[in-house]
């Protein structure tokens, strides 16, 4: 391997791999030192259950904020389908399951508001709510893939006083509780705030709203589509355009250190067999702002958390519904919400914050091969099996810190009884079993994210989100560090969190001077 490179990247997420084929593409020389022995991250496809065909994307699931021009730029074979439907939510109202079902068409959305608050103010309010927040995408997310721009020029870009208020000044459960009095409605407006975000709707913070914002931008729609193949198919997609442009793909290669004078780069290394080092013009770090400080030598940054649990499941059918009028296949094609009314959102929080699991944990799950089958072996799909991805809200790492497996035995066992309050028969009737004859079911809690995939306390944005517009220190594109030669190019970039490719495309365009 040469010794001498116009670039190093540390880490093989998606957004090192993106930086790398951009830089290789530009005649740049590329070495990318990957510590696992593949590339991906945690957009990856894996077979997590023995003896079945099941390539279920194990970490990070759905796409949003990946810009089309990146996968125009490096020339992608990646694709996403649309989902049918965009949520349902059960709930019970005077004795009977009933629920809310948001998709379909206009008229059926309407309808289904009507159904279960008895009248059309929601569903209007809805309308004008979802109106503001896709005018708003339209104009922030080009923003992205463009040098940061300054608050009052990105408020001037927004041009609408009150979009601007209500995500980007005041908590965002004052727009939600001023525009809708349904406890359901407003609890499924709130979630898109509190993914991965351990906050209240009222957080002085904003922590909530940066969350929200970045859920209701991408692809200047806000729609969240499925990737064809599971997440495995992007990375893959992204790690060939980057062998092809020439960028040195190092899998099994952990960089331990950084020393940069600002104009030149040494990188140490270390493999199975030993240890080694590459010099560089520019040093760019795909991994959170905590790996990068312990590289570096820099003071750490504050201590990040994660707050999420996240389930597999395969499926040998789709469990009934007590709400008899609505098709499984629907209801669990978008997003099931399940114990996120708004008051059971606050219930929750409040009690994690007190160190306690919550008494109805919160989730919402999705079916991936109702969209996508490709992910199922043809003899799985023949028999009716169907995957299940649930991602739980408010469990914060703090929680699992005294004994990880027994609390997360425990938190999804009660996360499991409040989807089965919702179904005419227990999910786990449902479970497929694999080749050891055990249920088709993993969980992963924050801490076990952070021993996977040294996502810092198991936070999948490395670090609370920032709002994508200057502030001090942030640089020409966001990605800038402390030494002018080495770049953060991870989800810890402003702008970063999700997959999106973006702090790998600006990190790029930083050492290319654009």
């Amino acid at each position: 391997m040469p010794t001498r490179y116009d670039a190093v990247i540390v880490g093989g997420g998606h957004n090192g791999l993106v930086a790398a084929a951009y830089l290789a593409r530009a005649g740049r020389s590329v070495l990318l030192l990957e510590r696992l022995t593949r590339t991906g991250g945690a957009a990856v496809s894996t077979n997590p259950f023995a003896g079945l065909d099941a390539r279920l994307s194990r970490y990070s699931y759905l796409v949003s904020l990946l810009p089309r021009k990146i996968v125009r730029d490096l020339d992608l074979d990646f694709r996403v389908r649309t989902r049918t439907v965009s949520s349902y939510t059960p709930t019970e109202r005077a004795g009977r399951p009933t629920g809310l079902l948001v998709g379909g068409g206009d008229a059926r959305t309407r309808k289904a508001f009507a159904r279960l608050t008895g009248g059309e103010r929601e569903y209007e309010e809805w309308r004008r709510f979802y109106g503001m927040t896709g005018r708003l995408a339209e104009r922030v997310f080009p923003t992205l893939t463009e040098p940061l721009p300054t608050r009052d020029e990105l408020r001037r870009r927004v041009d609408d006083e009150t979009a601007w208020r209500a995500l980007f000044e005041e908590p965002i459960g004052v727009a939600v509780e001023e525009r809708f009095t349904d406890d359901l409605v407003r609890g499924v407006v709130l979630t898109d705030a509190l993914i991965g975000t351990f906050a209240d709707a009222h957080d002085p913070s904003l922590r909530q709203n940066r969350c929200f914002l970045y859920h209701v931008i991408g692809g200047g729609t806000g729609a969240w589509d499925v990737p064809v193949g599971g997440m495995g198919a992007l990375t893959t997609a992204i790690a060939d355009a980057a062998r092809a442009a020439g960028a040195r793909l190092a899998t099994g290669h952990e960089a331990t250190r950084i020393e940069t004078d600002g104009q030149t780069a040494e990188v140490t290394y270390r493999t199975a067999d030993g240890e080694g080092t590459v010099a560089a013009r520019h040093v760019l770090v795909g991994a959170s702002p905590q790996a990068l400080a312990e590289l570096t030598g820099d003071a750490p940054p504050a201590p990040a958390e994660g707050a999420q649990l996240k389930v597999n499941m395969l499926l040998t059918r789709l469990p009934r519904l007590r709400d008899t009028s609505v098709d499984p296949a629907e209801a669990f094609a978008g997003t099931f919400h399940i114990a996120e009314g708004y008051e059971e959102l606050a219930a929750a929080h409040a009690q994690a914050a007190s160190g306690r699991l919550p008494a109805a944990p919160p989730s919402e799950i999705y079916c991936h091969s109702l969209t996508d089958p490709s992910i199922l072996g043809d003899e799985l799909v023949e028999r009716g099996y169907q995957t299940l991805t649930l991602f739980g809200l408010h469990a914060p790492a703090r929680l699992f810190a005294d004994d990880n497996d027994a609390v997360r035995a425990e938190l999804l066992k009660a996360t499991l009884a409040q989807l089965d309050a919702h179904l005419a028969e227990p999910v786990a009737d449902c479970l497929a079993t694999d080749a050891e004859g055990r249920p088709c079911i993993e969980a992963k809690t924050p801490l076990d994210l952070e021993r996977d995939l040294r996502l810092p306390g198991g936070n999948i944005f490395h670090r609370d989100l920032a709002f994508p517009y200057a502030q001090e220190g942030t640089g020409r594109w966001g990605v800038e560090t402390a030494h002018a030669n080495v770049l953060l190019c991870g989800a810890g970039a402003v702008r970063g969190g999700g997959v999106s490719g973006v702090p790998g495309h600006n990190a790029a365009m930083a050492v290319l001077g654009e």
